[in-house]
């Protein structure tokens, strides 16, 4: 495993975050997912290889997992929710949801939370490749940069810089 990934798992579980490892290290994601995502950094995948589960101790905030992106987890959140919630509100205006799509094409979801309201971190596919993004609702599609890589995020979570 990954050192970066190794200790923050180390740290998450030393503070009541819910984490169970993959027995086996194989990465088997969805085709239609790694054919919408064609460039998905090797660190997160990584990640996705070690880590089955990893949610906060409040069961608010988790990150997606293998089984997530596969649509066989027991979460009631389907990985792409919030680019679903923002098709819905556009109904059919064919045009706003063209948009929405292209966008989602852009960043992968790699976070959620219902914490305080929706909001997500996910993987900027597109300018800054690798970069950690977050959003909220009511416009999930206004993000703000928060990390230059899934490293870089995983360090900030275990320095409290980002609160989960």
């Amino acid at each position: 495993m990954d050192k970066t990934i190794l200790e923050f798992v180390t740290w998450a579980e030393s503070n009541g975050w819910i984490v169970t490892l993959k027995s086996e290290s194989d990465l088997d994601l969805d085709h239609r997912l790694i054919t919408r995502y064609t460039n998905i950094p090797a660190e997160y995948r990584a990640f996705l290889s070690a880590v089955n589960q990893c949610m906060t101790p409040s069961e608010q905030t988790w990150f997606l997992c293998e089984a997530d992106y596969n649509n066989r987890s027991d979460s009631e959140f389907h990985w792409n929710e919030y680019e679903l919630i923002s098709l819905d509100a556009a109904m059919d205006d064919e045009a706003w949801r063209s948009e929405i799509t292209s966008w989602w094409d852009q960043y992968l979801p790699i976070m959620m939370s219902v914490r305080d309201g929706y909001s997500f971190y996910a993987i900027d596919l597109s300018n800054e490749t690798g970069a950690v993004v977050y959003g909220e609702e009511p416009e999930f599609e206004e993000v703000n940069k928060v990390a230059d890589n899934l490293h870089q995020f995983l360090q900030r979570i275990m320095s409290d810089s980002i609160k989960l």
